[in-house]
């Protein structure tokens, strides 16, 4: 039988994801949409004004990096961060369905918290194949029939759908990490996926940069780009939309360049 902050959790998360996908549903229903596949951004304009914003983040603060792998310092912070996400990824597989990635993740994460001494090092990746299994809430909405609904621009973040900002919300809630750790060791979880995710930035700056500051419409790029990358990772779909973008040609091409 589980102790009372046992069922309080698992109350809280059956709450908080029964409430997503009524929030997600009613947000779907609440305009007329186009086909599935093709761009839906109805908040264009102040999506622009985000990603201008953004823009001029990363040029104050990003600009000129040059991307490439991390150092032996970015590379730990990026291990733990990660390590760190893992249970989160283990609860929304279980929530999707799918034991396998679960267990994968859930031994992954074993094997990394111990040998790997608090996720430093990755033994569970080079010595078993123990990869991870990359999902979120957002997939799992997904995988519960919630459609995308619209293209969104989020300030730092960047870009997203009405269900994958949904998504991340209900992350943060449900992680169980974040329910386990308390004070200064919650905060440091926080920091150290946070900057695990800046280290992940960094190793595709030149990229990301390229896209930004030599595209003709970088927010038009980076919509295009992102629906693309997400619908192909959630459901394999690559087309995006077939009259300005080709997913067969170079990926990063502007459609919009003369």
């Amino acid at each position: 039988m589980g102790s009372r902050a046992e069922k309080g959790v698992s109350g809280r998360v059956l709450t908080l994801t029964t409430g997503a996908v009524c929030a997600a549903f009613l947000t779907g229903c609440a305009a007329e949409r186009p086909p599935v596949g093709q761009v839906w951004d109805p908040y264009e304009q102040s999506n622009r004004e985000t990603h201008e914003m953004n823009k001029a983040l990363v040029a104050t603060f990003a600009k000129d990096a040059k991307g490439g792998e991390p150092g032996p310092l970015g590379k730990a912070v990026s291990n733990v961060g990660h390590n760190l996400g893992l249970p989160r990824m283990v609860l929304n597989s279980v929530l999707q369905g799918r034991p396998e990635p679960a267990v994968k993740n859930t031994l992954r994460f074993a094997v990394n918290s111990t040998i790997g001494v608090a996720g430093i090092f990755d033994p569970a990746g080079h010595w078993f194949n123990l990869t991870e299994e990359e999902t979120d809430f957002g997939e799992t909405l997904h995988v519960w029939g919630v459609r995308e609904g619209a293209y969104m621009e989020l300030p730092v973040i960047g870009p997203s759908t009405e269900r994958d900002t949904l998504g991340r919300i209900v992350d943060m809630a449900i992680d169980p990490v974040g329910h386990l750790l308390r004070g200064n060791e919650r905060a440091a979880s926080v920091a150290l996926r946070f900057g695990a995710k800046i280290v992940d930035s960094q190793r595709y700056a030149a990229t990301a940069n390229s896209i930004l500051f030599d595209s003709a419409d970088s927010y038009t790029q980076s919509r295009l780009l992102y629906l693309q990358n997400r619908r192909h990772q959630l459901s394999g779909q690559e087309d995006l939309d077939a009259e300005s973008f080709d997913p067969y040609e170079d990926p990063y091409l502007d459609p919009y360049a003369q």
